[in-house]
């Protein structure tokens, strides 16, 4: 996905303060099971996962963000929002390959947030050795296929 720049107006309803995004994320940067981004809104940096009404998706805003920065419902802001955490297309070509050969292990490692990719790839990433790389890569996906979010 790359950046999104759009302006909107902060939404309500019922107890939910959101922004509506005007495109949908699988469009941009392919199907995942959940879109972690990270951005400003109106200057203040925001980050966080995606919310979907299974109509449209949505950036939820916290209370608590949302007295900080001073914003509320009905609020016009600019909005830029990009994909958060390692992407598939920055990492290595051998990580590449075996997440391309394994659809589900993928689907998994694009859904988890940053925290969980970031590690897997510095665990990787730090093998001294080819054949520890090589093996690590395979006990990731073997890993990511059983759902696990970690070593």
């Amino acid at each position: 996905m790359t950046t999104q720049r759009f302006k909107t107006i902060i939404s309500k309803s019922g107890t939910r303060t959101f922004i509506a995004l005007p495109f949908n994320p699988n469009d941009v940067c392919g199907v995942k099971g959940r879109h972690y981004i990270t951005g400003t809104v109106n200057g203040h940096a925001v980050r966080g996962s995606l919310g979907s009404d299974g109509t449209q998706y949505f950036l939820p805003l916290g209370a608590a963000w949302r007295r900080g920065c001073g914003l509320e419902a009905g609020a016009k802001v600019d909005v830029v929002l990009s994909p958060e955490g390692p992407q598939s297309e920055n990492l290595s070509a051998d990580v590449i390959r075996a997440l391309d050969a394994e659809p589900q292990a993928k689907a998994f490692f694009e859904s988890l947030a940053t925290f969980y990719r970031n590690t897997y790839i510095k665990w990787i990433e730090s093998a001294k050795r080819p054949e520890t790389r090589a093996a690590r890569i395979n006990e990731m996906i073997n890993l990511l296929k059983a759902g696990k979010k970690q070593k």
